[in-house]
């Protein structure tokens, strides 16, 4: 596939995506400043209300006309939750009570009915008609990718499998983002187990390149000039780059989250369901490791990311890091740049030349 492809379809001077962070990681700022650079800036929007979605379109607007990026996750709760009772979620409480008790902090009680918010934010996705429209875990209704294409909504779908690609291809998604194993963040894996999808970006993408005609965005572990380089020879049209962005100050990650992003410890990242329920990339923590191998004791996606937050939050806020969820990929252990526009001045120096 042409590296001009996708800058061709988006209107963008270089083949670079900004990954769509979310739980308050993407900025407005961080999305302009890509966008205004020539690269495709994104945002996470899965936990926003409808309302939020427009309140955001709105300021990303004010700061740039450029073409973004807006994401959602077309499963944003788990199935296992609609036969989820109390008594199971007071066996994770019970489980995690120590370390809640170590950071000195309550134990939350957050309500086991929790309700999919994917429709009614797709519909605010199509309101507000931002250039792109990707998703993870999972494929949008048919009448969603429609509608898309009638409104000239470019639909950019993630696969950690080369099934997953084909099947992003026969509902006619307009980009396949490779989501190699290599990326931080969740596994956005929807047709296996995360576990079992594991995936590198390099050989993800050579396997869709030459199994599908949609475009290629190689994403997960790339963060330089030469990660993108690799990519595109590989036959990406594009490459999304998450970890190295969240490190700069535009976006909404603390000053001491991006530090450990800076810091050696990043060197060494890990998969742990514990933050959240679903499988993740993180910097290595001791707890993960204190609870490896109780997979099936966590609660369903998103309580066990609510029973956890004030964790995470406390943890971040006093400098434990050792009970931390700092999401971070493969490549964290290389970055350099704090600012978006010195980073997107990297990327996109071999199109300047």
């Amino acid at each position: 596939m042409h590296p001009n492809t996708i800058t061709d379809m988006l209107a963008i001077r270089y083949p670079i995506f900004q990954g769509p962070m979310g739980a308050g990681l993407s900025t407005p700022a961080l999305v302009a400043a890509v966008s205004e650079a020539g690269g495709l800036g994104g945002y996470g929007a899965y936990t926003l209300r409808p309302e939020e979605i427009h309140s955001l379109a709105a300021d990303i607007r004010k700061l740039t006309a450029q073409p973004w990026n807006l994401n959602l996750w077309v499963s944003d709760v788990d199935d296992a939750l609609s036969t989820y009772t109390d008594a199971d979620f007071d066996g994770v409480k019970a489980l995690f009570g120590p370390v809640f008790v170590e950071l000195g902090i309550p134990v939350p009680a957050p309500a086991i009915s929790i309700e999919s918010k994917f429709e009614v934010q797709a519909e605010a996705m199509l309101a507000v008609k931002p250039a792109v429209f990707s998703f993870v875990f999972g494929i949008p209704d048919k009448k969603i990718l429609e509608e898309c294409r009638r409104q000239g909504i470019v639909t950019a779908g993630a696969a950690t499998t080369l099934e997953e690609g084909l099947a992003l291809e026969a509902a006619d998604v307009d980009v396949i983002v490779a989501a190699g194993f290599e990326a931080g963040g969740h596994r956005p894996s929807f047709l296996r187990r995360p576990e079992d999808s594991l995936t590198g970006v390099f050989t993800l993408t050579q396997q869709l390149a030459k199994s599908v005609r949609k475009p290629i965005v190689a994403a997960g572990g790339i963060a330089d000039a030469a990660g993108v380089e690799a990519a595109l020879r590989l036959g990406a049209s594009a490459v999304q780059i998450g970890t190295a962005f969240l490190a700069c100050e535009e976006s909404g990650a603390t000053a001491p989250y991006r530090t450990r992003l800076f810091s050696p410890a990043a060197r060494f990242t890990e998969l742990t369901r514990i933050y959240t329920g679903r499988l993740a990339r993180a910097v290595r923590t001791e707890m993960a490791g204190r609870f490896a191998g109780m997979e099936c004791e966590l609660a369903p996606f998103p309580l066990q990311s609510q029973l956890m937050a004030p964790v995470r939050q406390a943890a971040l806020e006093s400098g434990q890091w050792e009970y931390s969820a700092v999401w971070a990929g493969q490549a964290a252990g290389h970055l350099h740049h704090r600012h978006a526009a010195a980073l997107m001045e990297e990327l996109s120096a071999c199109w300047r030349k």
